[in-house]
């Protein structure tokens, strides 16, 4: 079995995965363009690399972008042709893309099908965005055809799966693959040391609770709601302060709140992948206020991986997977800052053991991810042998 993979670009969250999956099967990734320093800087207002090696450990290649204007944000910024004749050379079974919000990813899928091979598709949409009732008829028409093209779909998490499911998509065809991080990496580094040698640095006392706020500083994720529940914690004689790993648009607005509440903030700035296990480490809890338009959180991943408990805004795609005990994680109403506030507070008084967020991380592992993937190839190859051989038999 040989399967092609595509996505829009080479990605922190996804190789680990990529490396896995090759363990397991024989792969290509097909990335659909080169993304500049420049353009890395989306959201973080800042140009950067990451600091980890995102292409080694398994076959890839970078195809021929001949986009007008070369992006991964916007739908025609892929444009990729050449890989009907990649596709077609390279003697794949099956092709998995990553979505379908990219030209490039439906000129994979209709390549695919036009060669004969099954097709695939993975990704972390939920059911969010009120719309209008027609716009909400418009929608199932179209996602109820568009969907019914994958032989296969990978889901995610529980929100992920309710999705395939409004839209009509047939259960026995759906296959969890749960997002994942690279538990080991984080957890190896996530030290006692590294806990202690940040806060030290950061002359934040062991008797603060430090609260981190991890990601870009944009609006739908809600860095200033983090700001009031500390505050608030405070005002209920807990010695709370906030950590800040991260840079964005709302910097700026996000310090001008905490100098109004008299909220401290340790600052770390944007920080790589490398950089991130010591600021789980040195934190008491994460918090992820974001709306809907998070449609998972891998950020929580990340810090359950180091140790590290979750509070997460009960919109975040990621909610009713890493918050369903209510202990480990423990969501809150998106928008209330008394409930992120109390949601804190709890977690603080009856923190969960390292055991405890241990078995709760590695249900989200990598192997469980790649062996999704696996189950999913494997389904449809069957399907299709046994639908060839009724056909052989059948005068």
């Amino acid at each position: 079995m040989r399967l092609a993979i595509l996505t829009s670009h080479p990605i922190q969250y996804y190789a680990p995965l990529f490396r896995c999956l090759s363990q397991k099967l024989d792969l290509h990734v097909f990335f659909s363009h080169a993304v500049s320093d420049r353009e890395q800087a989306s959201g973080f207002g800042q140009a950067f690399a990451w600091d980890i090696d995102l292409t080694s450990g398994y076959p890839n290649s970078t195809l021929k972008n001949v986009a007008t204007h070369p992006n991964v944000e916007a739908f025609s910024g892929c444009d990729t042709p050449e890989i009907y004749e990649r596709l077609r050379s390279g003697g794949f079974d099956a092709l998995l893309t990553l979505g379908w919000h990219l030209k490039s990813l439906l000129q994979a899928v209709w390549a695919a099908k036009r060669l004969g091979m099954k097709v695939c598709v993975r990704g972390d949409s939920q059911l969010s965005t009120r719309r209008s009732l027609p716009k909400r008829l418009v929608k199932r028409i179209t996602h109820t055809s568009m969907l019914r093209v994958f032989d296969a779909a990978l889901y995610v998490g529980q929100r992920n799966r309710d999705y395939y499911l409004h839209y009509g998509y047939p259960e026995p065809r759906l296959f969890h693959s749960p997002h994942a991080v690279d538990t080991e990496r984080f957890s190896q580094t996530a030290s006692s040391e590294a806990r202690l040698g940040l806060r030290s640095a950061l002359k934040v006392g062991s008797d603060v609770r430090l609260v981190l706020f991890a990601g870009k500083l944009v609006s739908f994720k809600r860095p200033l709601d983090a700001v009031a529940a500390v505050h608030l914690l405070r005002q209920r004689g807990i010695k709370a302060e906030l950590l800040i790993a991260g840079s964005g648009e709302l910097g700026d607005a996000l310090h001008t709140r905490a100098r109004e509440l008299s909220v401290p903030i340790n600052d770390l700035g944007f920080r790589n992948q490398t950089e991130m296990p010591a600021a789980y480490a040195a934190a008491d809890a994460l918090v992820l206020p974001s709306t809907a338009r998070e449609t998972w959180g891998l950020v929580c991943n990340e810090a359950l991986a180091c140790g590290t408990p979750v509070v997460i805004s009960d919109q975040v795609g990621c909610a009713p997977d890493l918050a369903v005990d209510g202990h480990v994680g423990r969501p809150f109403r998106m928008g209330d800052v008394e409930d992120c506030a109390a949601a804190l507070a709890g977690l603080f008084r009856s923190p969960p053991s390292p055991a405890d967020i241990r078995a709760v991380s590695e249900r989200f592992s990598l192997d469980r991810a790649a062996s999704g993937v696996v189950e999913a190839v494997t389904a449809m190859t069957r399907r299709d042998a046994a639908r060839k051989s009724i056909a052989a038999t059948t005068p």
